[in-house]
């Protein structure tokens, strides 16, 4: 009893000192908020513009990209849109469907209905022999353009929406329309 009292005393004694009683309670440990990822804006790409020719193109229809090539140096890069249905080869008359395979620039139309274009020597022989056998029209004018001559420049249709063509911003077709020699291979990969 006397331990007992003789705590309380110097609970007492301390309790005085700092002005009110100590409550004596566990202690809350706040629990440590988890961080949020920072937010990450990518910074715009910055490209010089296209000068002098370039000699192959390749289209990754997957990531909707086209990049152009000079002595096996990639030069830059475009956001491309596809045709309205872009899985799988093209097979046939208004499937949607852009071309796989590996193609040349074989023509220009600087009097498209879209801006610009470069043809693309699609259907081959293969494309041709295919739609025979199927019974189908293999589909033809295939083209690297711009946006609808309707619309006002620098706007830009959003997602994929050509019959089949690969299509750009009118000021990126008229670069890649000056620095592209006929002739120019282009590959289309899925």
């Amino acid at each position: 009893m006397r331990r007992a009292a003789g705590a309380f005393s110097a609970l007492s004694i301390a309790a005085a000192l700092t002005g009110g009683w100590i409550l004596i309670q566990p202690m809350v440990i706040p629990p440590v908020p988890i961080p949020l990822p920072p937010i990450v804006r990518p910074l715009p790409q910055i490209e010089a513009p296209l000068t002098g020719p370039i000699d192959r193109i390749v289209i990754d229809k997957g990531d909707r990209r086209l990049d152009v090539f000079r002595d096996g140096r990639r030069l830059k890069t475009y956001r491309v849109a596809l045709g309205f249905s872009p899985e799988g080869d093209k097979t046939r008359q208004g499937d949607g469907r852009t071309p796989e395979g590996v193609f040349r620039v074989d023509r220009r139309n600087p009097s498209s209905a879209y801006h610009l274009s470069l043809g693309i020597d699609y259907p081959q022989a293969d494309d041709r022999a295919a739609a025979r056998a199927a019974g189908v029209d293999p589909g033809g004018d295939i083209f690297i353009h711009g946006q609808p001559n309707q619309r006002p420049d620098g706007e830009v249709l959003a997602g994929d929406w050509t019959a089949g063509c690969i299509a750009l911003s009118d000021a990126e077709i008229r670069e890649l329309w000056d620095a592209t020699p006929d002739g120019t291979p282009v590959e289309i990969l899925p």
